[in-house]
């Protein structure tokens, strides 16, 4: 059997840690006197805090100096990591292990390729750490997606070409990311949002063992 990368996110896609990444942000904005809703957030799905920050303040027209905005960065994560200090297993979402569990048994490589700078915690949080070969996140990275630096650099980790490379993404800019690099994407989602992935699947529990083996022989 041939290898191939398998290269997943983690926001959306392994555990939904985007509704504390909301809440965070909603309280951030309400102490800047800013509404923010579900629908602002969708336009943060997979950008760096320091653009997330930026985007919010532009929604409310808002200015403050640099310093502030290091106050309010600090503010936001402190407040996003005692919600995942909270995690445990209950927190995967539903599928995943199927997919995890069948791409180990067949000694496929598994990479973790996020913007987040909490990647490790969380995966020791919700115990799955060592399902993976390689992480590649936020802080191994210069650049956000859609560039596709983090899905490259996961790619190199394990000696594996991008056009051998499997991507999960739950978002626009992730499925974009995977796409330039050259690399197989499969949105996990609305198809009508991720319409540019090349297979798409609402959730885990729709991808079939046969789909995989389709992806690992191809």
């Amino acid at each position: 059997m041939k290898t191939k990368a398998f290269i997943f996110d983690l926001d959306g896609v392994i555990v939904d840690t985007a509704k504390y990444h909301f809440l965070a942000w909603q309280n951030v904005a309400k102490s800047l006197g800013i509404n923010f809703t579900h629908e602002d957030n969708e336009q943060l799905k997979g950008v760096s805090r320091v653009r997330s920050l930026e985007l919010i303040l532009a929604l409310g027209n808002v200015q403050i100096t640099d310093e502030q905005k290091q106050e309010y960065l600090l503010k936001k994560n402190e407040e996003y990591l005692t919600y995942i200090d909270k995690m445990d297993e209950s927190e995967i979402l539903p599928g995943v292990m199927d997919v995890l569990n069948f791409l180990k048994e067949n000694k496929q490589p598994i990479i973790l390729g996020s913007a987040s700078k909490n990647a490790r915690p969380i995966l020791e949080k919700v115990n799955i750490l060592h399902y993976f070969d390689d992480i590649v996140d936020g802080n191994d990275v210069s650049n956000a997606k859609p560039d596709p630096e983090v899905f490259l650099v996961g790619a190199k980790k394990v000696n594996q070409t991008a056009a051998n490379s499997i991507v999960f993404e739950d978002s626009v800019a992730g499925i974009q990311a995977a796409n330039s690099a050259g690399m197989t994407s499969v949105g996990i989602g609305e198809k009508s949002v991720l319409n540019e992935a090349d297979y798409n699947f609402n959730d885990f529990t729709e991808i079939s063992k046969d789909f995989l083996l389709k992806l690992i022989n191809q």
